[in-house]
């Protein structure tokens, strides 16, 4: 059996406590790897002799496992990374030292625990299905990895103002877009799905999501004048729309702005300040959940710190209790 060393292990502090990221999860694997390459004769565990790259896997499943789309794209990225730091080679097996030889050379790559959680859920996901088609022996479990709660970037009024002038003048329908995405809190793959008869009663319902439920969002006058602007369009208002060419648009105008050295600032970004919009505009979190089509309220909780609002009322409690201005104020010092 083929086994994968293509770099020295490094030290890993994070996953489950022990420093491993997980452990095997075939209950007939007892013996160590060592064993196991040398190991024939009745009752020897089945062997795939041959071994498949990451990289032909990932062409052989990618179609079964992910739809169509920016997501997808991603995935591709993500896997060809990984099979470069295998270094394209041969497995049939995929053992816990290479996983976490993988976590490490992220991490030298300055990959934060958020990133690199992203790439190893993408591994996770194709090393599944190889092992239940038999293309390996065997798997580790991989666990996420802690993250840090992130700053989240919004657009303030003259940020969007200045971005979104900047990109009309290259692409009107670009702009119109950034419209939408800002107050709707759509995703760019969902605007770009949304069709004609999605759009009824100044209401969008976005059907092709992350999360794969549908929800219907109301949409402000500004939102649906930029929908209308394109009425022409046969499919959908923004339908036709390449990503990496809306993604051109937006980075030109970025740098021209002065933005172009705020990393955070990304067509993503949208989503954030539709959502800090609303909490700051005393929308409570379960609403909010609800317009952004949140999973679970701890996604949507990344935002609670922006409902200031909600601690007015703590300070005539305070300013009850507390002593009065003037007793605050310094007292002259008798000669």
């Amino acid at each position: 059996m083929l086994r994968i060393h293509a770099f020295p292990v490094p030290p890993i502090g994070a996953g489950n406590g022990d420093g491993e990221l997980g452990r095997r999860t075939e209950q007939s694997d007892t013996l160590p790897p060592q064993q196991h390459e040398n190991q024939d004769g009745p009752g020897a565990r089945p062997r795939i002799a041959a071994g498949y790259t990451l990289a032909e896997l990932h062409r052989r499943y990618s179609d079964v496992l992910w739809e169509n789309g920016f997501h997808k794209y991603c995935i591709g990225g993500f896997i060809r990374e990984i099979n470069l730091i295998l270094r394209a080679e041969r497995f049939s097996d995929f053992p816990q030292e290479t996983l976490d030889g993988i976590v490490g050379e992220l991490r030298s790559r300055g990959n934060s625990n958020a990133t690199i959680n992203r790439k190893l859920s993408a591994l996770s996901k194709l090393l599944k299905k190889a092992v239940r088609m038999g293309d390996l022996a065997g798997m580790p479990e991989i666990h996420r990895l802690k993250e840090r709660a992130g700053r989240i970037r919004f657009l303030d009024h003259d940020e969007e103002d200045r971005l979104f002038a900047a990109i009309r003048v290259r692409s009107p329908i670009h702009a119109d877009l950034a419209v939408f995405l800002v107050d709707t809190g759509a995703r760019l793959g969902e605007a770009i799905g949304l069709r004609w008869n999605d759009i009824e009663a100044g209401r969008a319902t976005f059907w092709i999501t992350k999360s794969g439920r549908s929800r219907t969002v109301p949409l402000t006058r500004r939102a649906l004048k930029a929908a209308q602007n394109h009425a022409h369009r046969s499919a959908g208002p923004f339908h036709g729309i390449k990503q990496p060419q809306f993604r051109l648009s937006w980075n030109k105008a970025k740098a021209e702005v002065g933005l172009g050295k705020d990393a955070d600032v990304v067509p993503h970004v949208l989503r954030h300040t539709c959502a800090s919009r609303l909490v700051r505009g005393g929308v409570d979190l379960r609403r909010v959940q609800t317009w952004l089509g949140h999973q679970t309220l701890t996604m949507t909780m990344r935002y609670a710190h922006l409902a200031t609002h909600d601690l007015d009322a703590c300070l005539p409690v305070l300013e009850q209790r507390a002593p009065s201005a003037s007793a605050c104020e310094p007292t002259e010092r008798k000669a």
